[in-house]
């Protein structure tokens, strides 16, 4: 596999463990521009309002991040409720806090990659060039400390974004369904979040048991999808996934809708 150059703020990370810095050289370079699998995904997407086509990028950290969580996970303490956690006051926890901190911003890099491949795509393909001063960036898995209630707090965010007063966000649904530019409307009872997609309503396992090539096509239709992968991606149906417009309607206090956008050509993950 061809292998990147990293980004010098990455190249020049200060990681707390060895093995972190081993992953990042070994994989961090060839991983970085690439998607990975499940329900990450490149999509131009067309806006209700006025037809403008805009480009989705959904990834992460790939396999850096889960590095970092093999890294810290044998040294958190598990709590009476089964869930393991780091006090961020101790060396330990300042030293997850940093190097979260590090896949956060490859994460931002690998999708800053994407973004730039795609846009000399349509550079080469359709003779323009996109306005990269609409962007919006958005984030779904992290933590951060943050003022609610007049008290300082450590917010974990899993599979939700940051919806504080004025605050863009993106909220997808399936591959087959609308994606939301929202707002955030700093609802203080949900600690300023939303929910950061549709959700899933089966299991992959179950998607692919009921789901079949010609139902997923019938499912896509007005989508362009790589059809010869049709049948792995059975499991990332639309019909897998809850109803994006019911979720809207269920966080209206948590975000304001600013655009509505529909699929027009949706690329999915494969391979690791």
């Amino acid at each position: 596999m061809r292998r990147r150059v990293l980004p010098e703020r990455l190249a020049r990370s200060e990681l707390e463990e060895a093995r972190l810095v081993a992953a990042l050289e070994r994989q961090g370079g060839v991983q970085l521009g690439t998607l990975g699998r499940g329900n990450h995904f490149v999509e131009f997407q067309e806006s209700d309002d006025d037809g403008r086509l805009w480009v989705a990028v959904h990834t992460g950290s790939r396999a850096f991040g889960q590095a970092v969580l093999e890294a810290h996970l044998p040294k958190a303490t598990v709590t009476e409720t089964g869930l393991r956690r780091l006090d961020a006051e101790t060396l330990e926890g300042g030293h997850y806090l940093a190097d979260m901190g590090v896949a956060l911003a490859y994460a931002d890099a690998n999708r800053r990659t994407i973004m730039a491949a795609v846009v000399e795509l349509v550079n080469t393909v359709l003779r323009f060039a996109p306005d990269s001063i609409r962007e919006i960036s958005c984030v779904h898995n992290f933590v951060r400390r943050e003022t609610h209630g007049g008290e300082e707090l450590w917010v974990h965010r899993k599979g939700a974004i940051s919806a504080c007063f004025g605050e863009p966000g993106i909220v997808p649904g399936s591959m087959g369904t609308p994606t939301f530019h929202v707002e955030g409307r700093g609802c203080e009872r949900s600690l300023c979040s939303s929910s950061h997609g549709a959700g899933r309503i089966m299991t992959r396992s179950e998607a692919r048991r009921r789901i079949g090539v010609r139902e997923l096509h019938r499912q896509l239709r007005g989508v362009w999808f790589d059809e010869r992968r049709a049948n792995a991606l059975r499991d990332e149906a639309p019909g897998a996934y809850k109803d994006i417009g019911r979720v809207m309607r269920a966080q209206a206090e948590l975000t304001k809708i600013v655009r509505r956008l529909r699929p027009v050509l949706s690329y999915k993950g494969a391979g690791s």
